[in-house]
């Protein structure tokens, strides 16, 4: 079954096509029999009437040898005929021979007879047979032999136009198709584009009234998508400013409490709601980046973040490359990756990062570490912003459980993909697969 539209409009409109010229094609050719029985029938007639006058003319004893010099025509004439079953002329043809002798001549139908066959391999048939009676009494009975070939055969040549017909047809339906189907297309990838990017460039407005109608709607939604997260991240950036003067005060306050320990687990209380809250504007910000995009070098760009964290202090190694470029917020995918590996140290002690070419337009960076793993059933739920696998609240030990969220949503908003899947050789393995180009 095709499931592809432009498939099926093609097949529909080929189909179509082609089932309206065979039925035009049988039209035409009943027509064409029937013309040509028409046809034969007119000359039969005429060659009748002649050779009823010829022979009405001719003395009685010289009219067998006329007959018998007459060229058939697909005429059997006999002048013995039994009229015996003889009827007033009730077919077509008797009729319109009677129309054509006029009154002067009595024509008379005869009972239909088995043709005589043109050879042992022709089929029985039956033929219509009529009788004339002349002027001086004599009766004669004409018999309609049906033709050895009921139509001539079609040109050679009709198969050739009938060939090319069927490719105009094939080509027709083809254009039309993707005339039909190439606005779609554009509409579903500027679709596709927009979830990867809300900046992307509006659709051009153009083509029939529907089209133009489906792009000014596609266009005002993006516009529209656009501006609710500008508020969104507007309304975060806003509050995060605002909470940290209050809480700059309150830690300052706290420093004055005489209680150490009290002291230490309030201020311990409060920077994390200052880390919090800075994930927080992170996270909106990673659905709604300003950086402008531009061709990386990914080798390159997973080198500096390998290096910043192995001068941090970090047991991080790197392995492999992919000598491909991609097309990213460079700042996003470093705060991306980032993230994996922090996520990898926290949880499983260190992170081994290899990088590969896993197709000409695919690269994959999987980043490894020595953790227990997590249950199969977890898997895609620490994606989930502010989801952590540990009970605990404390930052040390089980974070914000906004990480990764962030990395996902970088990801997607380049075209990419983000799993983790526990490793049959023990740890967790995030897999960040991404769209680029081989380098030359």
């Amino acid at each position: 079954m095709i499931k592809s539209l432009s498939g099926r409009v093609f097949l529909v409109l080929l189909v179509g096509i082609v089932a309206s010229a065979a039925l035009t094609l049988w039209m035409a050719l009943g027509e064409r029999k029937t013309s040509l029985i028409q046809t034969r029938e007119t000359h039969f007639l005429e060659r009748a009437e002649q050779f009823v006058m010829a022979i009405d003319s001719l003395p009685a004893e010289n009219r067998v040898k006329f007959i018998k010099m007459l060229p058939r025509f697909g005429i059997r004439i006999s002048t013995t005929p039994d009229l015996t079953d003889s009827l007033p002329a009730n077919t077509p043809n008797a009729q319109k021979m009677a129309e054509k002798l006029g009154p002067e001549f009595q024509v008379t139908s005869l009972p239909f007879v088995q043709c005589p066959m043109y050879g042992p391999e022709s089929p029985p048939l039956t033929c219509e047979n009529f009788a004339v009676t002349l002027h001086d009494g004599m009766h004669i009975s004409f018999m309609l032999m049906p033709p050895r070939n009921p139509l001539p055969p079609l040109n050679p040549d009709f198969y050739r136009y009938l060939l090319f017909f069927l490719i105009c047809i094939a080509g027709l339906a083809y254009v039309v198709t993707r005339m039909a189907i190439r606005p779609l297309r554009q509409l579903s990838q500027a679709a596709l584009d927009l979830g990867n990017d809300i900046n992307q460039a509006p659709l051009v407005v153009q083509g029939a009234t529907e089209l133009r109608d489906a792009s000014s709607a596609f266009n005002s939604m993006q516009a529209r998508i656009r501006h609710y997260i500008e508020q969104r991240t507007h309304m975060l950036a806003a509050i995060t400013h605002d909470l940290q003067t209050p809480l700059t005060r309150i830690r300052l306050r706290l420093e004055k409490v005489d209680d150490t320990d009290l002291r230490d687990r309030l201020i311990s209380d409060l920077s994390a709601m200052q880390d919090m809250v800075r994930e927080g504007l992170s996270l909106a910000r990673s659905m709604d980046s300003s950086e402008q995009k531009q061709s990386v070098n990914l080798d390159s760009l997973i080198d500096s973040a390998v290096t910043d964290a192995t001068d941090a202090g970090q047991p991080v190694k790197l392995v492999g490359e992919s000598r491909m470029s991609i097309k990213a917020q460079p700042q996003a995918i470093l705060r991306c990756v980032n993230n994996i590996i922090d996520n990898a140290i926290k949880y499983g002690h260190f992170a081994n990062v290899s990088v590969a070419q896993e197709t000409n337009h695919i690269a994959a960076i999987r980043v490894r570490d020595g953790g227990p793993g997590i249950p199969e059933s977890e898997l895609e739920k620490i994606f989930t912003p502010f989801y952590r696998l540990e009970a605990s609240r404390s930052r040390d030990s089980g974070g914000t459980g906004l990480g990764l969220t962030i990395a996902r949503n970088i990801v997607e908003q380049h075209g990419g993909t983000l799993t983790v899947r526990n490793h049959p050789e023990g740890g967790l393995e995030a897999i960040l697969k991404i769209p680029g180009k081989v380098l030359p």
